[in-house]
Order: C-alpha cells, then sequence, then structure tokens
C-alpha cells in the first residue's frame, strides 16, 4: 500500500547493482552470479567485489522514470524477490533483486541497508516479492501514532498532535522548533514492519514503536574501540534481540516524521532517537510522496548527520549488554 498524501508521485531514486557484481563466493552456486528465487541456494556465501559501482535507477511505481540513468523512460521494473542475507561483520542486509525490461533489461540487486565490499553475506532467507509495495516505497525514519515527545517544558505530547512551529526539547541544541511533520499509512510487512521497544528495555517509559532504521541514541562512558565517538547512532534493527525487543508484523500502521532547522537528537517516550534529518541520500530512500513534500518545502536544505558514530551489530556486539541498554544520556 503506497503512503496516504496528497501530493502526485515523482520519479524516486535508489542505487543498484548489476546482479553480476554480487557473486557466491562459497556454497553451492559457487563462482555464479546473484539470481532469482528459482536459482538461488540458502546457506550460499555472496560477496560484492571490490570496487563495484552502483548506478542510480529512478522510478515512478512500477516503471523508469524520466530521471533515472539506467533504462529508458517506460521501461517495466518488476520486485523479483527478497533476500535477507547476514554479513560476516555482523550486519544483517535486505536485498531486492529487481528485474528491468528495455535496452537494460537484466537483474540488479537493491540492497536496502549498506552492503560492504569484499565482506561475505550468507543467504539466510527468501522471500516473495514484497505484496501491494510499490519499488519506489523503500524506507521511512519514523514514529509509530501515539509516540509521546518531550517537549521543551517537559511536558509528553503525542507525536501526531504536533505541528510546525512546536518546540520540542533536543539533546545538543535545547528547545528547537518542528519545521515539519511528515505522515504516511503503510502496511506493516517486510521492511516497514516495526520495530518494538517495550517498556523499561532502554529506559523507556512506554513500548517505543519505531521503523526498522531509525536510528536510536547511545551513549557510552568509554569509547568503544573502532568507533571516533562515544556517541553512537545505532538502527532500531540492529537492537532486536526476540524478547525485549522485535519486529511486529501485520496490519498497517501510521508513521509519523519530524524535521528541525538540523538534525536532531530529540526524546521519544523519553530515551533519545534522531528526528528525520533531510539530505539527498535519506530523502531518496523515503516513500516518494513524503520525498517530495520535504524537497518543496526545503528547497536546498541540506543537513549534517549528528556527530555520533554510526554503529551496526559487530559494535554493539562488543558493548556490555547492561549498558548497552537505557545508555542515551543528555
Amino acid at each position: 500500500m503506497s503512503p496516504q498524501t496528497d501530493q502526485p508521485s515523482p520519479g524516486q531514486a535508489c542505487m543498484v547493482f548489476p546482479a553480476d557484481l554480487i557473486f557466491v563466493a562459497h556454497g553451492v552456486n559457487m563462482g555464479e552470479a546473484l539470481s532469482g528465487p528459482d536459482e538461488a541456494c540458502p546457506g550460499d556465501v555472496y560477496e560484492l567485489e571490490r570496487g563495484a559501482t552502483a548506478l542510480r535507477l529512478t522510478v515512478a511505481g512500477g516503471a523508469v522514470a524520466p530521471s533515472s540513468h539506467l533504462g529508458e523512460t517506460g521501461d517495466a521494473v518488476t520486485i523479483l524477490c527478497r533476500y535477507t542475507l547476514m554479513g560476516d561483520d555482523g550486519n544483517r542486509v535486505e536485498l531486492l533483486v529487481l528485474a528491468l525490461e528495455g535496452d537494460d533489461a537484466g537483474l540488479y540487486a537493491l540492497p536496502l541497508s549498506p552492503m560492504g565490499e569484499g565482506i561475505g553475506y550468507q543467504l539466510v532467507k527468501i522471500e516473495d516479492a514484497p505484496d501491494e509495495i510499490a519499488l519506489s516505497d523503500l524506507l521511512c525514519v519514523s514514529f509509530a501514532r501515539g509516540t509521546l515527545i518531550t517537549m521543551a517544558d517537559g511536558s509528553q505530547r503525542s507525536i501526531e498532535s504536533l505541528a510546525p512551529g512546536d518546540r520540542v526539547l533536543t539533546r545538543d541544541h535545547g528547545p528547537q522548533e518542528v519545521r515539519w511533520v511528515g505522515h504516511a499509512t503503510l502496511r506493516a510487512v517486510g521492511a516497514f514492519a516495526p520495530v518494538v521497544i517495550t517498556a523499561g528495555a532502554m529506559g523507556n517509559a512506554g513500548d517505543l514503536i519505531i521503523s526498522q532504521q531509525h536510528r536510536m541514541f547511545l551513549y557510552q562512558r568509554q569509547r568503544v574501540a573502532g568507533t571516533r565517538t562515544s556517541e553512537l547512532l545505532v538502527q532500531s534493527r540492529h537492537l532486536v534481540d526476540d524478547e525485549h525487543v522485535f519486529i511486529r508484523e501485520g496490519g498497517f500502521l501510521d508513521y509519523f516524521s519530524l524535521v528541525f532547522d538540523h538534525h536532531e537528537i530529540i526524546y521519544a517516550e523519553g530515551i533519545p532517537a534522531e528526528s528525520l534529518m533531510v539530505s539527498e541520500a535519506v530523502l531518496n530512500r523515503l516513500p516518494p510522496e513524503l520525498s517530495a513534500e520535504v524537497k518543496a518545502r526545503f528547497p536546498g536544505l541540506s543537513q549534517n548527520q549528528h556527530f555520533g558514530t554510526e554503529a551496526g551489530r559487530q559494535v554493539l556486539d562488543a558493548l556490555d549488554p547492561v549498558r548497552k541498554r537505557g545508555s542515551g544520556g543528555r
């Protein structure tokens, strides 16, 4: 299901790799390129070729849009399947296998999170193409309806009640005005199924329900080896332990995003999490209607990411479990 907004759907850009740049390094199909679900074998370990260059594919619905660097306008783009791979660096990658028609016909791979060169990724799950989700609806960074946000005066308000001009408490810049509130209703399956951080799991007052790519802020008193700062930004999906933090599939979910003048750390259910960062890389992964509205409201605005270090599963595994939870200091 596409997001419920009133804006027309523009072309939506994403970066893809030709399938032959991702190959089986170990396993049954050793030496063969990434293929469709009928030929793929769970357990095979894939690698992205060193020096591989991603190509810009712009789509509108299920076809190539005019601004694409790959394919011709109107060429059909079909999602064949979704693979879940587990990297030897501890990070999980969801990858869509696409079939493109026309002059550039062939298979292409669209990683929904970064895929490093020379890292082995074991194929652990093969799923059918996501139902009722257009290729252009790839990623959202949002809070679920009902999430309580800390305001400048310390009070708590549900995110759906916020409006531009409301002042929200931020970790680094004190009270800041909301510039924009985005809203989309999405089917809660696959990449759009939310992460539930149960009450108390990270010091949160109530259950915090957020999108899988939404980053939480963790502060470590001692900097972890391999990180630039003690401040960490961690995608919620990396926190999943299937006990206190889990992914919940099914039904539809109202997602809300907040934009400020800067990329901010705000407080949701009492714990620190990021606001939506306005940058080309982020906007190109949003559902197209949301992306179009943000670009229209903030032309030319490109925010710098918060100084915290992006951390994946490998870094989290190196943390003491007790300090890993509820470590979002001010």
